[in-house]
């Protein structure tokens, strides 16, 4: 089995500069695996993502950095590859890259900043292209050239390379969305509060599918999920003890593949402790 990683999506509040920076290190010190973060550039009352990326590599020496994910229509992806692969190579090989076609609900903000108008079917369009042009960019040793319906390149000069090879993890919820996942993607990271657990099992049967006629292993996309929880004492979804927590992960594991794990929206520094020193060590053991 793919070894297991815990972590969490941190909130990036323009009123508090530092205490994501704060939340990534201690993230570090106390043992998670991976730090993400968000991308929504037409949210004034966030700080920039590639930015606080660039930071956070700098002020941390182990832990995985991802944004989870990052706005595709308002980041062309010739830039957006030599942005990741610089975030690699200044890591130490510690970048994965998320994507995101662009929630439809944004679509008007995406315009307002200057993005393009594109319909579900576009933004897939889109997210599909883009995901062949930056792996190109990659690894080419010759120019790239890419004519394509939403992104063209004329004898783009390839690099820098990544220190290793980058996976590329979609959020997707819709079928189309998920075909897409399963024929290209390295990694799928749905949301809980959008996409609860009992959804799960749908999603990844589509996936697997299309990796399957894409001659591609299930196995090659690895499965995560932004959890949403509370430690406390009601019924549900990882609204129990950390017990229950790890319980119900563990579950997820062996019933869905779900081998990443990442709290959503974090901001309380207890949280992480809590989720490092009692859920993931007992889900660790659960699935062992």
């Amino acid at each position: 089995m793919t070894e297991l990683m815990f972590g969490a999506l941190l909130e990036q509040g323009a009123d508090r500069p530092q205490d994501v920076i704060g939340l990534a290190e201690l993230m570090e010190q106390v043992g998670l695996d991976v730090v993400s973060l968000s991308d929504h550039p037409y949210w004034p009352e966030r700080l920039d993502t590639v930015a606080l990326l660039s930071a956070i590599v700098a002020r941390t020496s182990r832990i995985t950095v991802l944004p989870n994910l990052m706005n595709l229509p308002l980041r062309p992806p010739a830039g957006l590859a030599r942005t990741a692969a610089t975030l690699d190579i200044l890591s130490g090989g510690r970048f994965e890259l998320g994507l995101g076609a662009g929630a439809q609900q944004m679509w008007e903000s995406i315009i307002a900043e200057g993005g393009p108008a594109r319909g579900a079917g576009e933004s897939i369009e889109a997210l599909e292209e883009a995901t062949e042009l930056i792996r190109a960019l990659w690894t080419s040793k010759e120019d790239v050239n890419f004519n394509g319906e939403h992104y063209h390149l004329g004898g783009a000069k390839p690099g820098p390379a990544p220190l290793h090879e980058i996976p590329i993890w979609f959020g997707a919820y819709q079928p189309r969305m998920l075909r897409a996942t399963g024929r290209l993607a390295d990694g799928w990271i749905p949301s809980s509060p959008f996409f609860p657990p009992a959804a799960l099992t749908d999603a990844n049967r589509i996936i697997d599918e299309a990796a399957e006629s894409a001659d591609r292993s299930p196995s090659a996309v690895r499965r995560g999920y932004n959890i949403d929880g509370v430690f406390g004492t009601e019924p549900g979804f990882l609204r129990g003890s950390a017990k229950q927590w790890a319980e119900q992960l563990a579950e997820l594991v062996v019933d869905e593949r779900i081998t990443a794990f990442f709290l959503y929206r974090v901001h309380d520094p207890d949280v992480l402790r809590r989720f490092a020193a009692e859920v993931a060590p007992a889900v660790r053991d659960l699935v062992a």
